[in-house]
């Protein structure tokens, strides 16, 4: 890797921290020099990586007026997890036929670390954790191209829409839904298990576009008294 190349990497990563701990959000113009003084580097790493970020649909490009993060947009979470319902429970059948003894117990550690992860309001270690849990049960089924699918949709819903953007509440019935998955797998039962992650997927859904309505209409509120 040239030493462009690395620093390019560095700024990518550094700036997807920033997306996690919310210091850039939706719809925000990004201030490229100042990131490039932030992350003591040169404009032109900061530029390729949010070029990268573009192209995985965190970023957009204006002509003369520079890069922004894309808007908030109840749309596009509602079709992250129709996405997920089209690849997640048609690769059950596929990890329950590849799951070994060693993949029996790496997806039962994922379960129990997710069920362990802090329960507060902002939750991010859990919603981490999740993503660990799913995307382990995806890994198993050897369908490398729809996990990596996967795994930049989980990008996008975890580092645009997480934490205070996806409270979801109903944490026990998550948990009970992953072991219920968990269980039917082990015991070879690759039906019930996929209607199992699509009753899951559906219910995260409902719960998450329901608070993002709540807060995108506080937000739209705001905008509304500040005219």
């Amino acid at each position: 890797m040239s030493s462009q190349e690395d620093h390019s990497l560095k700024a990518y990563h550094g700036i997807r921290r920033m997306l996690y701990l919310k210091e850039i959000v939706p719809g925000q113009k990004i201030p490229y020099r100042e990131l490039a003084e932030r992350l003591k580097m040169s404009p032109t790493p900061i530029i390729q990586a949010l070029k990268w970020l573009e192209l995985q649909g965190f970023v957009r490009h204006e002509p003369n007026r520079g890069y922004y993060m894309t808007p908030f947009s109840i749309e596009e979470v509602e079709e992250i997890f129709d996405v997920r319902l089209l690849i997640e429970p048609s690769l059950i059948k596929y990890t329950t036929r590849m799951l070994g003894s060693d993949g029996i117990k790496e997806l039962k550690r994922a379960l129990v670390e997710h069920r362990s992860a802090q329960r507060d309001y902002f939750f991010a270690e859990r919603l981490f954790k999740n993503r660990k849990f799913h995307l382990t049960l995806a890994s198993f089924s050897g369908k490398d191209l729809q996990v990596n699918i996967l795994e930049r949709i989980f990008d996008l819903l975890l580092l645009k829409y997480g934490g205070n953007y996806l409270p979801i509440s109903s944490l026990d019935s998550v948990d009970e839904e992953h072991q219920e998955i968990v269980n039917h797998i082990i015991n070879g039962n690759w039906e019930k298990a996929r209607d199992v992650m699509k009753r899951h997927i559906r219910n995260v859904k409902k719960q998450v576009l329901k608070s993002l309505k709540i807060i995108f209409e506080e937000k739209q509120g705001a905008i509304a008294e500040n005219i």
